[in-house]
């Protein structure tokens, strides 16, 4: 029997393949990036800029809570289920799951890289930097693991 897209369960298999995601997400930004030479990812720094700019405590223990909890077990999976899946599905119609997964990532690093460092008072993309690029690697792979995890956990289409 499938699943009801609101129930508790399937926000509870949400909440598991994004924590999956994430801890791909954060090995990729702060082990195996930083291993080849190339920039190291911290987006609970962006977290607590956010957090600053809207008038918020902000601290580093705030930063892991908002980028882990929030975003990455919340947010971002909600996001998926809820709003790029369905919108995808109805202009598209059914596609690959991997790669409407990655291009979900890779409208989260836009979301998180354009919009939310420029309304942190950060400079949009941070300048193109290398840590812009290790983000997009990151994004994307967040999206298509949150949706490989979604489809072994669930088996089905998701």
């Amino acid at each position: 029997m499938e699943k009801s897209r609101l129930s508790v369960t399937y926000i509870g298999l949400l909440f598991i393949a994004g924590f999956f995601a994430t801890m791909a997400f954060d090995f990729w930004g702060q082990v195996l990036s930083p291993s080849i030479g190339w920039a190291n990812l911290s987006p609970e720094g962006l977290a607590q800029s956010l957090l600053s700019s809207l008038g918020l405590p902000s601290s580093a223990f705030l930063g892991f809570f908002v980028h882990f909890y929030i975003v990455g077990l919340i947010g971002y999976p909600m996001g998926w289920a809820y709003v790029f899946k369905p919108i995808w599905t109805l202009v598209v119609g059914p596609v690959h799951w991997f790669l409407a997964s990655a291009l979900y990532g890779a409208g989260l690093w836009v979301f998180a890289i354009g919009g939310v460092t420029a309304f942190s008072g950060l400079p949009p993309f941070l300048n193109f930097t290398g840590i812009t690029w290790v983000a997009l690697i990151g994004h994307v792979l967040y999206g298509i693991v949150l949706v490989a995890i979604l489809r072994l956990i669930t088996r089905r289409e998701t």
